[in-house]
């Protein structure tokens, strides 16, 4: 039995190695569009499902796909074009709180488990200044809401709600549940 992460993410693939499973990298070629009219919750989890359902695998290979998005007031923050953008998502987030959600999917031979994780993420106040120094260190141009909490960002959360890997990209504690009840002989495999 072999594990397939679904992903080109640095951040996914660390995460994913906590788990003590060999895996392998195979990136999906899955269509990302998101219906703005539909749900932030629902369509993150129907992207990570298209990813590991585009992914090629045999019959014994156990796929994870995940897509992470930063919701505030309801609208999706995706990853910014420009530093301009990436400014204004910050000042966005700047003394609120917004959410992070991941979609994540495990496949296995006819089985195929959706679901999203969410969580709470309040930043402090935000200096123009501290805005401006973090977006020329170029950490937030390839992550959705224009941040890393496990880089530069870190400095900018004051309170999280929820599980703080689901944030970096991968909610860790889920997939384990997952796996446990789908595929218990790999979870065995790992001790």
């Amino acid at each position: 039995m072999k594990l397939i992460l679904a992903s080109q993410s640095p951040r996914r693939r660390e995460l994913l190695s906590l788990l003590n499973i060999p895996f392998e990298v195979c990136v999906s070629q899955a269509d990302e569009t998101m219906d703005p009219g539909a749900p932030p919750e629902q369509q993150v989890a129907l992207v990570s499902r298209r990813k590991a359902e585009a992914t090629p695998r045999q019959e014994d290979q156990v796929v994870i796909a995940a897509d992470t998005i930063v919701v505030c007031d309801g609208s999706v923050m995706g990853k910014p074009h420009c530093r301009e953008e990436a400014c204004q998502m910050l000042e966005r987030l700047s003394g609120r709180t917004h959410q992070v959600m991941t979609g994540l999917t495990v496949l296995w031979g006819e089985q195929c488990h959706t679901c999203t994780e969410i969580t709470d993420v309040t930043f402090r106040s935000l200096s123009r200044q501290e805005i401006d120094r973090y977006v020329d260190s170029g950490e937030p141009m390839d992550k959705a809401g224009a941040y890393g909490i496990q880089g530069g960002a870190a400095l900018f959360a004051e309170k999280l709600s929820g599980d703080y890997y689901n944030v970096v990209g991968l909610p860790v504690c889920r997939l384990v549940q997952v796996l446990q009840s789908m595929v218990p002989e790999l979870m065995e495999e790992q001790q």
